[in-house]
């Protein structure tokens, strides 16, 4: 295990690709709920992904397993203690209701289980953990605005944000304009996912909800005037630079294009996506990000101007040991 080393703020993890293979098994079996493959191995297998559209076929496989709030607390708890040991104090962690909601699942049961799970992480763990619940592209529109309601109903449980995820080509955000209104108007931040799988253009669609964060976003270094309203704008951007290389949006290290966002003047943060699916962890993240040039402080700092926590987070968050100054200070 990587040395935990500087804090680190991670502002990108997908719960529910977070849970190492053993205990999704042992989660499906208590559920009654069978998985594409019955052990370690298999799903090691099954996570060999060739593209995109692969890698959501296999989560939608898999992450339905998930049928209660015993499960989801579980979900919340494991990660923080796995990313604690790589040094980790804030995580804004990601997860999917409109998908479970469509399968039975009350709303509920679902926000109750993560919420439940962000308090006992801190008590466990030491982790402060927020979250940013998720709608998908070519959720239905009446899904998405309640799950909008449902997620401004739980700010005082820890929910910070909603977002929006899935294929970007071919899916546009507008449909769900109203959705990020509710939610805006009722105290969160607008997080969506953006130029990973598509370029330039769906990032320029996703600038105009005004989000106080991009997910992803690497691919505005195709576009030079894009880039630079990126940075004129101060938005961070969430790199993942794993999951970039295993779902082909980088070759290589080499291509990657996280020295060019930051040669540009972009902040970004360094995240797991899915660590489980894509074998991984934090503490890879960061060897990798250094390895381009980025440092674990910088990563920090990137965090801290754009996390979604509340003023009292941010300012203990800014005088933890080694921490740094906040940027804009």
């Amino acid at each position: 295990m990587t040395t935990p080393g500087h804090p680190k703020i991670e502002l990108h993890v997908h719960l529910e690709g977070a849970i190492r293979p053993a205990t999704l098994l042992e989660i499906a079996r208590r559920n009654g709920q069978p998985l594409p493959a019955d052990t370690v191995d298999g799903l090691a297998a099954l996570y060999e992904f060739t593209d995109f559209g692969h890698f959501i076929e296999v989560w939608l496989l898999t992450t339905n397993c998930l049928r209660t709030a015993a499960d989801f607390r579980q979900v919340v708890v494991d990660y923080a203690g796995e990313a604690a040991g790589f040094g980790a104090v804030y995580v804004e962690g990601i997860f999917s209701p409109c998908e479970r909601v469509q399968r039975g699942i009350d709303w509920d049961e679902l926000f109750t289980g993560y919420t439940d799970g962000a308090a006992e992480a801190f008590e466990r763990h030491g982790v402060t953990v927020r979250l940013t619940p998720d709608l998908y592209r070519g959720v239905d529109v009446h899904i998405a605005e309640e799950c909008a309601r449902i997620a401004v109903r739980y700010q005082d449980r820890g929910v910070v944000g909603l977002g929006i995820g899935g294929p970007e080509a071919g899916f546009s955000i507008g449909p769900y304009r109203k959705a990020f209104e509710i939610a805006r108007d009722g105290g969160l931040g607008v997080v969506p996912h953006g130029g990973e799988t598509a370029g330039p253009d769906s990032l320029r669609e996703v600038l105009t909800l005004h989000p106080d964060r991009i997910r992803h976003g690497v691919r505005a270094v195709e576009d030079r005037a894009l880039l630079a309203e990126i940075v004129d704008r101060g938005l961070v951007l969430d790199v993942c630079p794993t999951s970039n290389l295993r779902l082909g949006v980088a070759s290589t290290v080499d291509d990657h294009p996280l020295p060019a966002l930051r040669a540009a003047g972009v902040l970004c943060t360094v995240n797991t996506d899915d660590p489980a699916m894509f074998d991984t962890d934090l503490g890879r993240e960061y060897e990798l990000a250094a390895a381009m040039g980025v440092s674990a402080e910088d990563a920090y700092l990137a965090g801290l101007a754009g996390a979604l926590c509340d003023s009292r987070t941010r300012a203990r968050l800014t005088e933890l040991p080694d921490a740094g100054p906040l940027v804009g200070s």
